[in-house]
């Protein structure tokens, strides 16, 4: 069933509703298969159209028009018109009304009515008309004369335009129904099939992105090849490394990490390379270093691009020979350890300016796996937000919280910079200011993604100017807003826009959406 309250607070809408009413002063609200008005409060509903309020303000009002629609639905069925749009007066107001079905899956869900207009040119017996409909309803003579004045007539050259945008109102319901839907369903299978195959030890997602590094890591996992895990902060590269090993014939070894930012060069060659007994002020006895402890097993150099010119010379010999001589050592000792790399510059380009060797470079670069940021695998979030929240009531020992439709589109809205750290912390920070609270909602959300939404959503519509211009404004913004929501997916995008491929990529191309400038 459509839940028709969520739908009222989707921006799309929203702006579509507003430029129907902005351009034509025409109201618009949803109705349900049996004509019920859906979704529509009239206590805090803000009407511009005073032919509509003074009727839809009125019981009697809901019930005729409800009726209107109900009669009108039937129309459709009995003359098998599907999935197209009637215009036509509505007795009971005197003015014309426009109701466009909402079809799923070849079944009638509800409707788009667009109401309070009349068609073509506005006479004086159908403003007549209107005013004496109007008294019936006991409406006061004051306010039947604003209405009169306030109502606009839908020229026929608009009229096109007109049914494209209420018939997208239509659309974009049945698009996140069924993306709503299709997300449900992805967190239903991640239930099942956590720990078989999309959790891949302790990383999480079925996007193509991932698929493809699931195939690179089942190419790899034998190998004893050294790899570049590349990407940006929070993707999860240690992960993948902890994958990289316990999938690996070493995995009954030890795997050590180590973050080469974390010491200054003195202090990074005894934590890696160990030193003897007085090789310096409080060296008061010999240490093994990471590369003695991870014999045998996988060392993680993280953040490597961060290393010193002669911290890279000692990596590429223990990369190449396996050899290596602690601080104030004079005995080289020899180690068996295969190294997983990490960073989140851009080695080749620090290779060229002369910060980075380029023979440590193709040594560490065997097999490169590039790990992609959250914005470009948004369809994980809800798999990321529901292994979260049962992690966060394991380890409260309390009932697992529920994140509610609307929060979760705040969340795939977001860019995420901090990529998936930042969604953990997220949803932590949501589970404890929740305290008892089983719901989270949107408005539970940190400022900054609520701000986010507000500072990105489309600007107000023009209400001058030519009427092309302005629906190519919303067009380019809807794509926009569409390729981010789809992780840049042009073939499910196209297919919720209702348009080809080889059409989106053109309009893409026509309005600069290209993804690289949008990411910058």
């Amino acid at each position: 069933m459509i839940n028709w309250d969520e739908f009222e607070h989707i921006h799309v809408i929203q702006k579509l509703k507003s430029i129907i009413n902005q351009w034509w002063n025409i109201e618009t609200i949803f109705t349900d298969d049996r004509g019920k008005i859906r979704g529509f409060n009239r206590e805090k509903h803000t009407f511009k159209n005073p032919a509509v309020r003074v009727i839809l303000n009125k019981d009697k009002g809901c019930e005729d028009l409800s009726e209107f629609v109900r009669t009108s639905i039937e129309e459709f069925r009995v003359s098998d018109q599907k999935g197209k749009f009637l215009i036509k007066q509505w007795p009971q107001a005197g003015y014309d009304a426009a109701l466009f079905p909402i079809v799923l899956d070849g079944e009638f869900m509800g409707s788009v009515v667009a109401l309070g207009f009349f068609m073509d040119a506005v006479s004086a017996d159908k403003i007549n008309n209107m005013k004496d409909r109007l008294g019936a309803f006991g409406v006061h003579s004051s306010e039947i004369e604003q209405a009169a004045t306030q109502i606009h007539p839908l020229k026929a050259e608009d009229a096109s335009h007109f049914t494209e945008l209420v018939d997208l109102v239509g659309q974009e319901v049945v698009t996140l129904h069924t993306e709503i839907t299709s997300r449900e369903t992805r967190i239903n299978e991640l239930n099942k099939e956590l720990g078989i195959r999309y959790k891949y030890d302790n990383m999480i997602g079925k996007s193509k992105p991932m698929q493809d590094i699931y195939a690179l890591l089942d190419k790899i996992k034998n190998s004893e090849s050294t790899v570049l895990i590349q990407g940006e902060n929070g993707t999860g590269k240690e992960l993948i490394a902890k994958a990289i090993h316990y999938n690996s014939p070493r995995k009954d070894k030890t795997f050590v990490s180590q973050n080469c930012s974390a010491f200054n060069e003195n202090l990074l060659d005894s934590e890696l390379f160990g030193h003897v007994k007085g090789s310096f002020t409080g060296a008061i006895k010999d240490k093994k270093g990471l590369f003695e402890i991870a014999d045998k097993g996988t060392f993680f150099l993280d953040e490597i691009g961060d290393t010193s010119p002669s911290m890279q010379v000692k990596l590429l010999r223990v990369i190449q020979e396996g050899t290596f001589i602690p601080v104030g050592a004079t005995e080289t000792r020899r180690v068996d350890v295969r190294i997983l790399a990490a960073t989140n510059r851009d080695l080749k380009s620090m290779v060229e300016k002369g910060q980075f060797r380029e023979d440590l470079y193709y040594r560490i670069n065997v097999i490169n796996l590039r790990v992609p940021p959250l914005r470009e695998r948004k369809e994980d979030i809800p798999l990321l937000v529901e292994y979260f929240l049962d992690h966060c009531a394991q380890e409260k020992n309390q009932k697992k919280k529920i994140m509610t439709k609307r929060a979760l589109e705040k969340l795939y809205d977001f860019p995420w910079p901090g990529n998936i750290r930042e969604l953990q912390n997220e949803i932590e920070r949501l589970v404890v200011l929740a305290g008892e609270e089983q719901k989270l909602t949107a408005d539970m959300l940190s400022p900054r993604l609520l701000d986010f939404g507000e500072k990105n959503k489309i600007q107000g519509a023009r209400v001058h100017g030519k009427l092309k211009d302005a629906l190519e404004e919303l067009e380019r913004e809807m794509i926009r807003e569409g390729l981010r929501r789809t992780g840049w997916n042009k073939s499910k995008l196209a297919k919720e826009l209702g348009i080809s491929r080889a059409g989106l990529i053109m309009k893409v191309e026509k309005y600069g959406l290209d993804k690289r400038k949008l990411l910058k």
